[in-house]
């Protein structure tokens, strides 16, 4: 069977869940081989084994960490060479997209970025999209060489499907390009002790009908009684009520949790377009006419300030 390049998240050896999806996506089509980078990288080698991978590809140096994204790219294309792989999946985070396509870039071949699924085909793995803000599926693939895949967040339940793990030392010689971007400083971001947005099962997001930054803690409330993460619309963001970096849209973050609770968004199509892919959606918002209400599957017509905290309420005295 072909092998199938995954390109592993972590952190100093912690292994997020995208790539562990990645895993269970790649045994579809192919042997995943695991690429994991940088400080710990040997360390992800037992929960990497234990969704999949054959063998996990590693290597250490300065220049992970010290250059941005360039270093990961040139230890990938060594990988993919001494791989000659059926595919290649990285997860679809910023740094992942732009990774993928200076990949494809180098390999001539093509990309596709934010597939929600995959498929074995005839010529080839065969990716799913979520196209025009989440309102049609395709199928694609790519036509040339060696397909370069970047898969959304929560697109895949993890499985677990042990196998051999066997740890290699990838050799990587960097391109003059790997330190053209020095890291020259970093400020750790404050922790919330909530999941990563684009990782989270849960989402509990606020809009306009929030009406404060003050207000935002009965949304709050409510995703920590539910261990969820926290989202903002983009005119919620705007107005400086809550950070950009957990805005939900076009503009944002794009999210496809299990769950996602919208409370006082009015479901414009910037906002729909990171949010439509969620499994199940949930709508809180006085306005019956609000166009959220056209994608959601259960929706609640009342004043949020009322709402909400008797759901939060509801939630701790069914748990406790």
């Amino acid at each position: 069977m072909a092998e199938v390049l995954v390109y592993v998240d972590h952190v100093d050896g912690a292994v997020r869940k995208p790539t562990l999806e990645l895993l269970t996506l790649a045994r579809r089509v192919g042997e995943p081989v695991a690429v994991a980078l940088g400080s710990g990288a040997e360390s992800t080698a037992a929960a990497l084994a234990e969704h999949g991978a054959v063998k996990v590809l590693t290597a250490d140096a300065p220049e992970f960490a010290d250059y941005l994204v360039v270093p990961k790219v040139d230890a990938l294309q060594a990988a993919y060479e001494a791989v000659s792989p059926a595919a290649v999946l990285v997860p679809s985070s910023a740094e992942g997209k732009e990774i993928a396509a200076r990949l494809a870039v180098r390999i001539g071949s093509g990309v596709i970025t934010d597939a929600v699924d995959l498929e074995a085909g005839d010529e080839g793995p065969v990716a799913t999209q979520s196209v025009f803000a989440a309102s049609y599926s395709t199928k694609s693939r790519v036509s040339k060489g060696t397909p370069v895949i970047t898969v959304k967040p929560n697109s895949a339940a993890v499985e677990a499907a042990p196998a051999a793990g066997t740890v290699e030392a990838l050799s990587v010689s960097f391109s003059a390009q790997a330190t053209g971007t020095k890291v020259v400083s970093r400020t750790p971001r404050e922790s919330t002790g909530r999941p990563e947005l684009t990782e989270a099962a849960i989402v509990v997001s606020g809009g306009r009908g929030v009406n404060g930054a003050e207000n935002f803690a009965i949304i709050e409330a409510l995703a920590d009684s539910l261990g969820a993460a926290v989202g903002a619309s983009r005119a919620a963001v705007d107005a400086g009520w809550y950070p950009h970096a957990s805005q939900v849209g076009q503009t944002g973050k794009s999210v496809s949790p299990q769950l996602y609770i919208a409370s006082g968004i009015s479901g414009a199509i910037q906002h729909r377009a990171g949010m439509q892919t969620s499994k199940t959606i949930v709508a809180i918002n006085k306005d019956a006419e609000a166009p959220i209400f056209d994608l959601v599957d259960y929706g609640v017509v009342g004043d949020l300030f009322e709402v909400v905290p008797q759901l939060t309420e509801e939630v701790k005295s069914r748990k406790g």
